[in-house]
């Protein structure tokens, strides 16, 4: 049996109380959709809920069924935005990994800060643009928005598996008949399964999240996602925090399943070809 040392102790009793301060908010908003609307408001506040209650749950999901087309919409646009980051950065990061493009390293340069770049500073010259081309309150303005900043992530996550995946295979491919085309998609795309998950995981769970394009890019409540849903609980005089935590726990929901389901290629994907 495996002995511990008392650094290797101190280090995971760490490690567990920062899990546990991270994971606390995550906690208190599931605790807090199951409460009885005064338990919310009890002095000192109940960590553990006495009385459990779905009502606001059975409220927003059976008997009042507006939520559910924000997360139709939620829905739409987070897959539209993972297909659509897809389809682009698949032969980008190809065509960085694979060809001797000029300024190639100063593109690579201009996606890294790309991403430092706060969302709420492209919303309003995208609405500018869109209004141009009258694609406003649209699923599309807003898949290509979220896409603008799943779209840098994608492509450094990718770039570097290609690179990391031997040209011999391509070689052998065209010898044997194939062009480069078909030996992206029969060799080298299906070897690309962790990453592309990843990319499209992450481009889902940006989209998902979104509230920023959501608020700037869409006024018509009949295309607006979950994110805009969730503030119709918080109103001029007061919020209503049952409600409110209970569809916070349904939107957090999906990414936590995504993750529990994905984690392991997520990681993989994440890390693959960093030795490259």
């Amino acid at each position: 049996m495996r002995k511990y040392t008392t650094k290797q102790y101190l280090l995971f009793v760490v490690a567990l109380l920062i899990t546990m301060v991270f994971l606390f908010p995550i906690y208190w908003m599931i605790v807090t959709s199951v409460k009885p609307i005064q338990d919310v408001f009890a002095t000192p506040p109940m960590i553990i809920p006495e009385t459990i209650s779905f009502d606001a749950y059975v409220k927003n999901l059976i008997t009042d069924t507006s939520l559910l087309p924000y997360i139709r919409n939620s829905m739409i646009i987070a897959a539209g935005t993972s297909a659509f980051t897809l389809i682009i950065a698949l032969p980008c990061a190809y065509a960085m990994a694979r060809f001797r493009l000029k300024g190639a390293s100063i593109l690579l340069l201009v996606l890294l800060v790309t991403q430092m770049i706060p969302g709420i500073m492209t919303a309003m010259p995208l609405f500018i643009m869109f209004s141009k081309f009258d694609i406003l309150n649209s699923y599309v303005a807003l898949i290509i928005g979220n896409t603008t900043t799943a779209l840098p992530f994608a492509i450094i996550v990718m770039r570097p598996f290609f690179l990391s995946i031997p040209k011999g295979l391509e070689e052998a491919a065209i010898v044997d008949g194939c062009n480069r085309f078909t030996a992206f998609v029969r060799i080298i795309l299906p070897l690309t399964k962790p990453t592309v998950l990843t990319v499209a995981t992450f481009g889902f769970l940006f989209a998902w999240g979104d509230l920023i394009f959501a608020l700037t890019l869409a006024t018509d409540e009949k295309i607006r996602p979950l994110t805009m849903g969730i503030t119709k609980f918080i109103g001029q005089y007061g919020t209503q925090w049952d409600n409110l935590m209970a569809v916070s726990t349904i939107a957090a929901a999906p990414i936590i399943i995504v993750f529990l389901l994905l984690q392991k290629y997520i990681i993989s994907g994440i890390t693959a070809g960093s030795e490259k």
